[in-house]
């Protein structure tokens, strides 16, 4: 179709600001350039491809300035929009490159660390423990959730009554944020639970201060959080059997990628379908060794609700173990 000068002019005052006309060459490359990035977005499986090569930054760029120099807003629009979609391509690069295994596992791990309680409790047991010589002991604790606007708190307090200390840890939970930990330790003839209610605590900002043990036990500070489960790194694995305790489970495996010394570098647990609850985990250590074992033991009914009575953690290279029991009353 032939185009007349009035229509040629008509269509530059379209296109094109009164500080310049735009060139049918760079009409041309204009269109080109769309129609590269639609091939772009089309095929961005092999995203990450096209990444990694300079022709498409430049083939993308060089028109854009162009364009911006010429004035010519509908083009320089439109080099924003696909600057738009370029960037949003790119940040969506890191999710296709995971494995359904790894996004249904975060998906997992993300809804097992938002569980939050509908009210608060309080709850009162004991922690006996066997140490790595088989010397026995217990120690009185005292566990409460209290429910805010926009988090919730764990708080645990335990009494060595035989060493005249005790602990007080702190744990702020909110939904998609990771915890936050804070804890005393007092010592001193007397001390009480009663006591360390009116204790504040120190916060804690290191992975590594978070693997100390809680009043000398084998439930370390973080294992109280559960803070494997906000590790980046979440895979559901291939069942290794039909049931685990009898129950249908999904096997997830959390990667710790930069493990504090001594602490954990994966866990994998097995979480009850049915309920979320962990059926067993299995905690290794930076060399890959298994380091612990924790496994529910017991559980009451309570206001018509299943409660945990009694868990263990075993570790497995000292042979010490800690069982922790909560007195609860049945319904």
């Amino acid at each position: 179709m032939n185009i007349s000068e009035p229509q040629r002019n008509c269509f530059s005052r379209i296109f094109c600001s009164s500080e310049g006309m735009m060139e049918i060459s760079q009409l041309r490359s204009g269109w080109y350039l769309a129609q590269r990035i639609f091939q772009v977005l089309k095929g961005r499986r092999t995203f990450s491809a096209v990444l990694s090569g300079r022709n498409f930054l430049r083939m993308f760029f060089q028109p854009l300035r162009s364009w911006l120099i010429s004035g010519c807003r509908s083009a320089t629009l439109l080099a924003l929009a696909a600057l738009v979609l370029f960037f949003a391509v790119s940040a969506t690069a890191q999710t296709n490159a995971l494995s359904d295994a790894e996004i249904q596992g975060r998906n997992l791990a993300q809804q097992l660390a938002d569980v939050k309680p509908t009210k608060d409790f309080t709850n009162t047991g004991a922690l006996k423990i066997k140490d790595a010589k088989g010397k026995n002991s217990e120690i009185l604790i005292k566990f409460l959730v209290v429910i805010k606007a926009t988090n919730w708190l764990s708080i645990y307090e335990g009494v060595e009554t035989h060493l005249e200390a005790g602990d007080k840890l702190r744990i702020i939970h909110q939904e998609s944020l990771a915890n936050k930990y804070a804890i005393v330790h007092v010592c001193g003839s007397g001390t009480t639970l009663s006591q360390l209610d009116d204790w504040g605590v120190s916060p804690l900002s290191d992975e590594a201060e978070m693997i100390i043990p809680f009043c000398q036990s084998d439930f370390w500070l973080c294992d109280l959080g559960l803070e494997f489960f906000h590790w980046p790194a979440q895979k559901i694995l291939p069942k290794t059997t039909t049931l685990k305790r009898g129950r249908e489970y999904t096997l997830l495996e959390s990667t710790n990628p930069n493990p504090p010394t001594n602490g954990y570098s994966r866990v994998v647990s097995w979480i009850d379908k049915e309920t979320g609850g962990i059926l067993e985990a299995e905690a290794y250590e930076a060399a890959g060794k298994l380091l612990k074992v924790f496994e529910p033991k017991s559980f009451k009914k309570v206001n018509g609700q299943w409660e945990l009575q009694e868990m263990e953690i075993r570790n497995v290279q000292t042979g010490s173990r800690t069982r922790l029991e909560f007195d609860l009353k049945s319904d």
